[in-house]
């Protein structure tokens, strides 16, 4: 008996996150799976594989369970379940496509440790993809959304980078070189300027701020000095630290002015890596109009952070279209296994 076929398995995987989503020929949702972050540079190789496989499993086992009402469908908030011996019993499930857009990967010693998780996920829940394709989450994203206009995507949410591409097919990137050396801009990036603003305030060398003790409150500390033994702790995270950044948010609405500087050099970080972008490629050099979208949780729910990056856009070039939408990086990934779908069906079409 041949295996079920489905079109799409689209994942989008950060470091917050990995979101499986099963889909048609159309791009409608029948199937969602969520689990923790699958960037092995932040949680290591075996978590990684972990969450990928909860994802695809979760969501293979909402498909086999009939759950394709409009509702469940359209979510992206499923949660992952323990894995049952009932998962095990769905069988193998065949895809047309699988399109993994992964946070980590951003050299060829990435390709090869991602790409050998992907195949093992894939294995562990009896998935068949006639066709995988593996990229960063931004290449998968940006191709999805623009379709492969000329345009650039920004992400800001638990990291950070600058992805784009020009009307010949030439793609360029900024940023995204991880916690330790970069991600400006980003939630985790935030939170770490937080916390120096703290010291710094404490030591006299910076404006205090009511910030201090939203972030004291927030980690249970009792001082900046146990503030500064937690950074050096085992309790320390990039997760945690990216957490901090909504209390930044907050302090900046209650009119904090140095939580307020934090925010506006986010974005002032955010908008130099788009503006190497857009001069690698010759954006704003070429007579077109070229879409600016604007992804990750940073952007999608900080208002400063997000206005002043665009208006910095739109006045180093006025070619440039801002896309505010909310819209999540999962879409992208599906818009591009439909672009790729697309592609076999001319070839096989043509070829007949």
């Amino acid at each position: 008996m041949n295996p079920a076929t489905i079109p799409l398995l689209a994942v989008d995987g950060g470091g917050t996150k990995c979101l499986a989503v099963f889909a048609d020929a159309e791009g409608r949702m029948l199937a969602s799976g969520r689990a923790g972050s699958c960037n092995y540079q932040g949680v290591g190789r075996e978590a990684a594989a972990r969450e990928l496989t909860l994802a695809i499993r979760e969501a293979k086992r909402q498909l086999g369970a009939g759950e394709r009402d409009s509702s469940s469908a359209s979510s992206l908030a499923v949660s992952p379940t323990e894995h049952t011996p009932a998962a095990e019993k769905d069988g193998l499930l065949r895809v047309a496509c699988a399109v993994f857009g992964l946070a980590g990967l951003d050299t060829a010693y990435d390709r090869r440790i991602i790409e050998e998780l992907v195949h093992e996920a894939l294995d562990s829940t009896q998935v068949q993809a006639d066709r995988v394709v593996v990229e960063n989450d931004g290449v998968a994203a940006l191709l999805g959304a623009s379709g492969g206009d000329p345009g650039i995507l920004i992400i800001a949410g638990t990291g950070s980078i600058v992805y784009g591409i020009n009307a010949k097919g030439d793609s360029a990137r900024a940023g995204g070189w991880g916690h330790r050396v970069g991600d400006e801009g980003s939630g985790y990036w935030i939170g770490k300027q937080a916390i120096r603003a703290a010291l710094r305030g404490y030591d006299g060398r910076g404006a205090a701020s009511p910030l201090t003790a939203k972030l004291l409150q927030h980690l249970k500390l009792r001082n900046e000095e146990e503030l500064f033994n937690w950074a050096y702790s085992a309790a320390y995270s990039v997760d945690k630290t990216a957490e901090l950044s909504r209390l930044v948010s907050e302090a900046t609405q209650e009119g904090d002015a140095p939580a307020r500087q934090i925010l506006e050099l986010a974005a002032d970080e955010l908008f130099l890596g788009a503006q190497a972008v857009m001069q690698k490629l010759g954006l704003s050099e070429d007579e077109a109009p070229f879409a600016v979208i604007l992804q990750g949780g940073v952007l999608q729910h900080n208002p400063v952070v997000r206005s002043r990056l665009a208006e910095r856009i739109v006045s180093f070039s006025q070619l440039a279209r801002v896309d505010e939408a909310k819209r999540e990086p999962i879409y992208g990934v599906i818009g591009q296994g439909r672009r790729l779908l697309g592609e076999e069906k001319e070839e096989t079409e043509e070829f007949l």
